[in-house]
């Protein structure tokens, strides 16, 4: 078992946001792809409308402090925004630990999350896309067994 605890369950966190509404939805998509493969937390667009009722999207990324710079620069770089806002903001989280686990489909990596006296055990999602890949099984099935374990 492979066992990483996290520390520590408060912490804080940076949302960059910034609203597009001329880069093409390639741009998009691979400024997404970018700011992921950096260590960006999580990137994600918003449907929203700008002056004069022009479409756009909010992007919107939750990173580390240390990434605020690096992550600006690939927004920058890849689409057509002229501004950044920056947020940072405390979070609580749950005790978590990530362990593989063994199952009728071989070890499998979940992540164990503690609150109180509770736990959760969520499967990874590689590890469900490659279950179902290798036997054609159904994703929800896959997943509610290994939740199960």
């Amino acid at each position: 078992m492979d066992d990483i605890p996290r520390d520590s369950n408060k912490d804080s966190i940076w949302l960059l946001e910034s609203n597009i509404d001329d880069t093409t939805g390639e741009a998009l998509g691979f400024t997404m792809e970018k700011l992921l493969k950096q260590g960006a937390k999580d990137v994600f667009f918003t449907p929203i409308f700008m002056k004069k009722n022009r479409p756009a999207y909010q992007l919107s990324i939750l990173c580390k402090e240390d990434q605020v710079n690096n992550m600006e620069s690939i927004i920058f770089q890849n689409t057509t925004t002229i501004g950044i806002r920056k947020v940072k903001m405390n979070r609580t989280i749950l005790e978590t630990q990530k362990r593989r686990i063994n199952t009728i489909y071989g070890p499998v990596q979940v992540k164990i999350c503690k609150f109180k006296d509770r736990e959760y055990i969520y499967p990874e999602y590689e590890e469900i896309k490659r279950i179902c890949n290798e036997t054609g099984l159904d994703f929800q099935r896959i997943y509610n067994e290994i939740k199960k374990q």
